[in-house]
């Protein structure tokens, strides 16, 4: 039996976890749609996304058609939880785009299928909401071509659109407008295809069209666009069979090299981690020793697989499936698995979270609580980048928006026991190099206290390209634990620059590198005051790096999402105002009758004010979209970041705190 690993992606509200449901039903898996607004759906296992009826965390449950296992990922729509779309996003085969008959294409839609085309992942778009008062048809096509994808072509056609009796109906090969329009966006992909049908329309069956259909949006060349309705069931089956038909199957050798990518963490009843894997090649069984990341091992204690909606306990997982993994208890989101692991590089497809807010535990006694609580959600979103500062004893996360913040704090509840509050939610920044820097201290000589010779030199690189490390040593100039400390402490190093921020879009190299080996003192035992350690490279990098740092020196760079605002022409003035205190930078408005729209950029600190003010501000009536766009320099004085480290600028500071420990 093949398998089918599919994700379902859509803005909130879409109707997304309606649409898995009626995937499920309509396969027998369950007895009874579950709804979104009981709070007894399928995929929706947890309390509080019942409670709050939208999907927090990604959920996979699997179901056959005919001879295909679909393993089917139901995925957050709300943009607070875009880091569990990017997990599904590395191990999909193909993808259903949820789009809302009424709404058409909104903010988030655009980014998902942006991701989805660069990433070149198959997907179908299913147009939900049919039968709701207001649904387009054409209207919702054209928002497609323009937002989307030109390559979008429909499937079939709707008869009594906005009611609760409208029906899809697929075209046939008798349907000329139909056939015209997917000859039409199949030919501007393929020229040989084009010349046959014009040489002659009549030996080019409506089954080879059909093929052809299929091997374009395979290579994620066209979109076909099926319309229906997840409450009543329109269409559904359409789909279905366009998903089957449409979308490749898994590939991988089941006799191949293990290799595989952890999307997923959780904890079990009793507090064992859980690790979600898509397996790309070979097999695991049960009691298998397993590499992971850079460095894990673990051996497998227990193994569950996905199938006919349920996970079933197996001795084995193979090449295309998604399984449970047990027992491998240092394992991470994002590490790949297996010989093979370093072919499958970590990305990131979305945009970092660009807020953060400092938890407060309720009662000073919950303090080690909430760290041991804190850690455990890091485990599962790893991007909320849980940040101990032990300078002044608190803790920060990273957040998207402020309903991820009430979900962590729900969940810290209603999951741990611990009740806190959040200060004030701020911006996070990030530093890149201005210019190029270098320092060194070498080994044995002041004012290097550290058995340890180490030369660093930090450069500009291009955008969105991280840090780099680089080597202008020979790398058999010492062990190679040491060139690892070095390099994981330049990254840990960066991530506090001269203001405090987060440094990026760098290139770090060695320069210099220079140890004492290993020696004993006359009685035979190790002597680590004349033997250097991987310690003493780890102490010693952060005074070089930000020497050099300095001398580079940084700017720092605030996130500016792009805005979109439809609203009543006659409030674009007082909104225009309220603009222009967030420091937004808007563009001509377009006017269209008695309603304006307008797009530009704003800062990220102005983007939830502004949600707020909004319906005031248009007596109800004005739509924001809004999304993360660049990293823009900040004028004037540059913000700074309290440290929460001992601050290697500070060198006295350092080297007390450092020494002292030593």
């Amino acid at each position: 039996m093949q398998t089918l690993n599919l994700g379902i992606l859509a803005h909130v509200d879409a109707g997304k976890t309606s649409l898995t449901e009626r995937l499920l039903f309509a396969a027998g898996v369950i007895d009874e749609i579950g709804s979104v607004d009981d709070g007894n759906t399928q995929t929706d296992s947890l309390a509080l996304e019942r409670q709050r009826g939208i999907t927090i965390k990604s959920a996979v449950v699997s179901f056959v058609i005919d001879d295909v296992t679909v393993n089917l990922i139901d995925t957050p729509g709300h943009p607070d939880f875009k880091a569990e779309v990017e997990r599904a996003l590395s191990v999909l085969d193909g993808a259903v785009l949820v789009v809302s008959a009424v709404e058409g294409v909104q903010s988030q839609t655009r980014v998902l299928m942006r991701t989805l085309r660069q990433l070149a992942i198959p997907t179908l778009i299913f147009v939900n909401k049919i039968d709701r008062s207001g649904a387009g048809y054409e209207r919702v096509l054209k928002g497609m071509a323009e937002k989307l994808a030109p390559a979008v072509v429909p499937m079939g056609s709707v008869d009594g659109l906005g009611t609760k009796e409208a029906v899809f109906t697929p075209f046939t090969a008798t349907d000329a407008d139909g056939v015209a329009g997917l000859v039409d966006v199949l030919a501007d992909n393929d020229d040989a295809f084009l010349a046959a049908y014009v040489d002659d329309t009549t030996t080019v069956s409506y089954a080879q069209l059909h093929g052809e259909l299929a091997a374009q949006t395979r290579q994620a060349l066209v979109h076909p666009v099926f319309f229906g309705s997840a409450i009543t069931g329109a269409g559904v089956e359409a789909l279905t069979a366009g998903i089957k038909e449409l979308l490749p199957a898994a590939q991988g050798d089941v006799d191949g090299p293990v290799a595989g990518t952890v999307f997923k963490i959780e904890r079990g009843q009793a507090g064992a981690k859980i690790a979600y894997v898509r397996m790309f090649s070979g097999t695991i069984r049960t009691r298998d020793r397993l590499q992971f990341g850079r460095d894990g091992e673990g051996k497998v204690a227990g193994i569950s697989v996905f199938e006919r909606g349920a996970a079933i306990q197996r001795a084995s997982v193979a090449a295309g499936q998604i399984a449970k993994l047990w027992g491998l208890g240092d394992i991470r989101i994002g590490d790949a698995i297996g010989m093979a692991r370093t072919s499958l590089p970590q990305r990131n497809y979305f945009s970092p979270p660009t807020l953060e807010s400092v938890v407060v535990p309720g009662r000073t006694a919950d303090k080690g609580a909430l760290h041991v609580a804190l850690a455990q959600l890091a485990e599962q979103d790893p991007l909320i980048n849980f940040r101990p500062d032990d300078m002044r004893r608190e803790l920060s996360v990273s957040l998207y928006g402020e309903v991820q913040k009430e979900v962590i704090g729900a969940t810290l509840a209603n999951d741990f026991g611990v009740d806190v509050t959040f200060r004030e939610t701020t911006t996070i920044c990030v530093e890149r190099p201005i210019g190029t820097g270098a320092a060194f201290e070498i080994i044995n000589k002041d004012p290097n206290p550290f058995l340890a010779t180490v030369g660093l030199r930090i450069e500009p690189a291009p955008e969105s390209t991280g840090v780099e490390f680089r080597l202008e040593v020979e790398l058999g100039s010492m062990p190679l634990a040491f060139f690892k400390a070095v390099e994981d402490t330049v990254k840990e190093t960066l991530s506090q620059g001269i203001y405090g921020w987060q440094v990026t879009d760098c290139a770090v190299t060695m320069t210099h590198s220079g140890y004492w080996p290993r020696q004993s003192s006359s009685h035979g035992v190790f002597d680590k005051s004349i033997s250097s350690t991987a310690g003493d490279f780890r102490n010693l990098t952060p005074l070089v790096l930000m020497g050099a740092l300095k001398q580079a020196g940084t700017r720092v760079y605030e996130p500016m999402h792009h805005f979109h605002l439809e609203i009543p022409a006659d409030t674009l003035g007082p909104l225009l105002a309220v603009l222009a205190r967030l420091r937004a930078v808007p563009q001509a408005p377009a006017m269209s009758g008695s309603s304006c729209v307008l797009e530009g950029a704003v800062p990220a600190a102005g983007v939830h004010e502004l949600t707020q003010g909004l319906p005031a501000l248009t007596r109800g009536e004005g739509v924001l979209e809004s999304a993360f766009d660049r990293y823009e320099a900040v004028g004037g004085t540059f913000p700074p970041r309290p440290r929460s480290d001992h601050n290697p600028l500070n060198r006295k500071e350092y080297l007390l705190h450092v020494l002292r420990r030593v």
